[in-house]
């Protein structure tokens, strides 16, 4: 069967940031301490693709990620001086410079038009992008609620990500991160930005280089 454009954007969902706050007991369910994390989704099965359809995958996702970037970019806007002040100590001031910042009012991000496909497919786990805090596409973040510093700090570690690895190799990675572990919550950049935000939020006067653990992660291959 030739590999068509719905099946090929199977990635693009995961994108998304999750705006639940956990119990306590979920958080110690889920494995996390004291932080705000998205209420674990259940691993599905996932197609298996050969490596040229993953790569053209990545591809697609990649044009998507771009494309969303140029969509909402205009409207969006730097970072407020209180708002570098919180994380200026953890990113660097070329990126903090560079990224956009756009808080949606009375609207939300449209699941995508493919998901009925995906859902006749079988794929029973994709998320409802209406109920996201935010969603990052390289430097432009676009969010559904006012950034608190947490929630701001764990998008800029995406951004982090994509200045370092650019767009088309994030996107293979989440491909790929989203197909091994069947859920959103197994791909290792969101693992990546969870564990930072959590070191942040459990003590935000204890300074570290995101620049550098991101290169680390990536480095050990834990990316």
């Amino acid at each position: 069967m030739p590999f068509t454009l719905n099946i090929a954007q199977i990635a693009t969902h995961v994108l998304a940031r999750h705006s639940q706050l956990l119990s306590r007991d979920e958080i110690s369910n889920a494995g996390f301490v004291g932080f705000r994390t998205p209420k674990l989704s259940r691993a599905m099965p996932t197609p298996k693709l050969t490596p040229d359809q993953i790569a053209e995958v990545s591809s697609l996702v990649a044009g998507y990620i771009s494309a969303q970037r140029e969509r909402y970019a205009a409207r969006a806007h730097p970072l407020s001086a209180q708002q570098r002040a919180a994380v200026a100590a953890f990113f660097s001031p070329e990126l903090l410079g560079n990224t956009r910042l756009l808080v949606l009012q009375r609207q939300r991000v449209a699941n995508p038009d493919f998901y009925p496909a995906l859902r006749g497919l079988g794929f029973k786990n994709l998320p409802d992008q209406s109920a996201m805090a935010a969603i990052t596409f390289c430097d432009v973040v676009v969010s559904h609620e006012p950034f608190s510093d947490a929630l701001l700090f764990h998008e800029l570690v995406h951004v982090e990500q994509y200045r370092q690895l650019s767009i088309p190799r994030f996107a293979e990675l989440y491909v790929r991160g989203f197909l091994n572990g069947g859920s959103y919550d197994a791909i290792p950049l969101e693992v990546n930005a969870y564990t930072l935000e959590g070191r942040f939020r459990s003590d935000p006067r204890r300074v570290f280089s995101v620049q550098q653990e991101v290169a680390k992660w990536a480095a050990e291959g834990h990316l």
